[in-house]
Order: structure tokens, then C-alpha cells, then sequence
């Protein structure tokens, strides 16, 4: 296997790892193979090439709400991550959104 392969084939399992919404150890255990010492190195690797340093990334950030009658009568709530916009409305399911979410963060 050529080193762009073998990162092409982390690249997916990282991509899968993350939308997965497990542990490492979870992860790993339903991947036999893969111990999490090897998932954590590339985590870090791909991390480290697209410039995120673990931690800083992830952060809790202040909403404002200008137009409350707006969001009232129409029942919808935008949520903006990097380029994408997601519009929830009222019966969503919240394990997709959890899902989507995390895959925009990774991606974005």
C-alpha cells in the first residue's frame, strides 16, 4: 500500500470515526484491527496537517437574538457552520443534527 493510499484509507476511517458519535475505545472495539493508539495518531496527524489544535477548536460561542416575533411565528431556527446553514424546524431529529453537525465541524 503507498503512503497516499494508506492516508486516503485513514482519511475515511477518521471521517467515519467522527460521524460515529463514539469513544475511541467504542470505535475501536467495533473495528477489529484498529487499536486506539493507532486512531490517535491519525487524529492528531490529520489535525495537525489542517492546522487544529485539539481543544481550541471546539468553544461556546454567544447568540444573539435580534427580531424574538420573527423566531415565534416561524418556527424555524437557522444554525450557521462555516459556508453551511442548517434550517431546523419543530420535530427534528436530534441525533441527524447531532450527526450533520458534527461532520460540518470536521469538515469546515
Amino acid at each position: 500500500m503507498t503512503k497516499a493510499e494508506r492516508e486516503a484509507l485513514w482519511e475515511t476511517r477518521i471521517a467515519e470515526y467522527k460521524m460515529s458519535g463514539q469513544s475511541v475505545r467504542e470505535w475501536c472495539a467495533a473495528h477489529e484491527g484498529i487499536s486506539p493508539r493507532q486512531l490517535w495518531y491519525w487524529l492528531r496527524k490529520f489535525n495537525d496537517r489542517n492546522g487544529v489544535t485539539p481543544g481550541k477548536s471546539n468553544r461556546w460561542l454567544p447568540v444573539e437574538i435580534s427580531n424574538q416575533s420573527f423566531i415565534e411565528e416561524d418556527h424555524t431556527l437557522l444554525v450557521k457552520i462555516g459556508p453551511a446553514n442548517i434550517e431546523v424546524k419543530p420535530g427534528f431529529d436530534p441525533a441527524l443534527l447531532s450527526q450533520v453537525v458534527k461532520v460540518l465541524v470536521a469538515l469546515c
